[in-house]
């Protein structure tokens, strides 16, 4: 397999990179919600039955963990510096036991660093989608990259 090293200086405005795909199990999202959000929704089967959900559904911060680790099978772990924030983070859907979710990256915005010639700052919009292509989360990610000719 050929690694491809994405840098700043290819990154193409308007370019969508789709990756995945991540089963989440409802063992996946009770363990998960028992440490880090332990509502009844995420945890318990029974109460989580007497929600507007009508079952189990994953905490936003495990959908929001599911984007990154998919986000690392975007071939720019070479060119990244760091993460510069996250905007507009939405949860438009539950994510539920047994959904199979993809990451879309669609690049919007780029513009050189002002203060540091070596790299420059990247806008993309992250959307994660479920197996019947409904959007689940939405974000717009700022990332600093290296450019290509300064490695």
């Amino acid at each position: 397999m050929i690694r491809v090293h994405v840098f700043y200086d290819d990154i193409e405005i308007g370019t969508t990179v789709r990756v995945g795909s991540y089963r989440i199990e409802a063992d996946d999202i009770v363990s998960y919600a028992r440490r880090w959000d332990p509502l009844p929704v995420h945890i318990d089967e029974h109460a989580a039955k007497q929600t507007m959900f009508g079952g189990l559904t994953a905490s936003g911060s495990h959908t929001l963990a599911i984007r990154t680790l998919l986000l690392h099978r975007v071939p720019i772990q070479d060119g990244v510096i760091a993460a510069g924030g996250w905007d507009e983070v939405r949860f438009h859907k539950p994510v539920r036991p047994g959904d199979e979710l993809w990451l879309e990256v669609t690049w919007i915005a780029k513009r050189p660093s002002a203060s540091k010639p070596d790299r420059g700052i990247v806008t993309a919009m992250m959307k994660l989608l479920n197996q019947d292509g409904d959007v689940v989360l939405s974000h717009r990610d700022v990332i600093i990259m290296r450019l290509r000719k300064s490695v």
